[in-house]
């Protein structure tokens, strides 16, 4: 169960995020990210931005010109923690009033009015689609202005923009392919606070990766809301694709083409990519991964209730059977396939025949990984605002230790799978728990450590698997794979 709430916490787990530093740069930016690791590639766009108006990064609070945190509404967990980080932000502000402090994100469109007007709390507040205009805002604010762009986009996808690689460890990074949302879920925020699903030009996507391979970057993870709705036909929301003419339509690239191109472009680079959804999923892609040796064999795959009447609540568009259709599908193609879930628990409505709906699903699939919630209400919302969180705390809070405690029943099962094998594991960086020990993953996502030996960051090696946990494999490296 350590395990389990270890990595519920790091998905909204602030990181200051620092850089090389230029000489010339002057000016000190003090970034902290939370939320998805969108929000943490966008950290990476803005740090970009402002190093060409002559910032460079720090992990001094105290020394910052400019302190931004990029903020996460999915959670009010998250938001609380934002919130008591900008009271301590601006505690350091008293002692040295010519920092300014800056919202980005989620949040900064969802409370505008009460960061600016009513809390006075920050000095801009930047929405996802606005990072370019943040010169054009810190003019605004040293002449005395509050300075706010929320204004979403239907062409914005930072395609021309090189993202910095804050706090990299020179061996895994991360390309965005789509920004916004068309899903609608009732229970997320993310249609409306990054926009309408558009996806970038995969010209700009082949040669952002060519310039991570160029730096000896070993994998690349693609990014988006909804990878699967990946489309590009020239420009634009997908929503309007229909609308096209018959030659983009024609000659549209979609995300199995997509993934098609990267994995044979760059045969010795790791391909994963974040978050699918089931609806949009089609086995064309999933047959591309089969196909390719160096896309991994693992599918962060949400489902958020195993119950039809809550996935029916929640707006997700499909049923518990088509899920279970679809995830038989995944295992008669790529048999070795890890999988990994969203769980919301709680939900509004949710009887206990739902939950133990959803627990019967988690035995049918038998999940690697687990990310699971209670339901808590977001502002905002299609929920928030037209269903009664009817399901009392306590509830809610047995429901969400039973689901945990089954994932834990299933990581052990699924990493017991793996004793006794040989597996390619790509070196990462060392062990938490042991100095002298690497850690690294194999293609479905599982942790292994090593020891080091004379083995160094960015290998591939092959490591028998010997013992494990329900969170970690361990075992000795008998050698380097055949990708390096």
């Amino acid at each position: 169960m350590e395990h389990i709430e270890k990595v519920i916490d790091e998905r909204i787990q602030g990181k200051a995020l620092v850089t090389k530093n230029k000489k010339e740069n002057t000016k000190k930016l003090f970034i902290e990210s939370y939320g998805c690791q969108m929000n943490m590639n966008d950290s990476e766009i803005v740090a970009s931005i402002l190093d060409k108006q002559g910032y460079n990064t720090t992990q001094i609070l105290e020394e910052a010109d400019l302190v931004m945190v990029n903020t996460c509404s999915i959670r009010e967990k998250a938001e609380t923690t934002v919130r008591k980080r900008l009271q301590k932000y601006n505690k350091v502000k008293r002692i040295n009033p010519k920092m300014k402090v800056g919202v980005l994100g989620c949040m900064a469109e969802r409370l505008k009015e009460k960061f600016l007007e009513e809390e006075k709390i920050v000095d801009l507040v930047v929405g996802p689609d606005a990072y370019r205009d943040i010169p054009n805002l810190l003019e605004e604010v040293s002449e005395g202005r509050d300075a706010v762009n929320v204004i979403l986009s239907k062409e914005e996808t930072y395609g021309d923009v090189s993202p910095v690689r804050l706090n990299s460890n020179g061996v895994t990074a991360f390309v965005s392919i789509t920004r916004g949302c068309d899903n609608m879920c009732t229970f997320c925020v993310v249609p409306f606070t990054r926009g309408r699903e558009r996806s970038r030009d995969p010209k700009s996507i082949l040669e952002e990766i060519q310039s991570m391979v160029d730096q000896n970057y070993k994998e690349i993870t693609l990014l988006g809301q909804n990878v699967d709705s990946f489309l590009w036909y020239g420009g634009g929301l997908k929503k309007d694709f229909n609308k096209a003419s018959e030659m983009a339509q024609a000659t549209a690239v979609g995300f199995a083409e997509l993934l098609d191109m990267c994995a044979t472009k760059f045969p010795k680079t790791r391909f994963r990519f974040s978050t699918s959804n089931p609806q949009d999923m089609k086995l064309d892609v999933i047959h591309t991964m089969a196909k390719h040796k160096n896309i991994c064999k693992y599918l962060h795959l949400p489902v958020q209730s195993g119950s039809n009447a809550m996935l029916k609540a929640m707006n997700r568009q499909h049923t518990r059977e088509e899920y279970m259709e679809l995830v038989d599908n995944i295992f008669k193609i790529v048999p070795e396939m890890s999988l990994s879930q969203d769980m919301i628990v709680g939900f509004c409505g949710e009887t206990e025949q739902d939950h133990q709906d959803t627990l019967e699903l988690m035995k049918y699939v038998k999940y690697d990984f687990g990310f699971m919630f209670s339901y808590s209400e977001r502002p905002g919302t299609l929920a928030g605002n037209k269903m009664e969180d009817d399901v009392p705390f306590e509830t809610k809070k047995r429901r969400l230790q039973e689901v945990i405690d089954l994932q834990q029943e299933h990581a052990l099962y699924r990493t017991q799978q793996h004793l006794g094998k040989t597996e390619e594991f790509l070196i990462e960086g060392t062990s938490k728990k042991n100095p002298n020990e690497w850690k690294g993953r194999n293609t479905q996502n599982t942790v292994a450590v090593f020891e080091k030996g004379d083995y160094k960051l960015g290998d591939f090696v092959m490591v028998k698997v010997e013992d494990c946990t329900s969170a970690t494999l361990k075992g000795t490296v008998v050698g380097y794979s055949d990708n390096n």
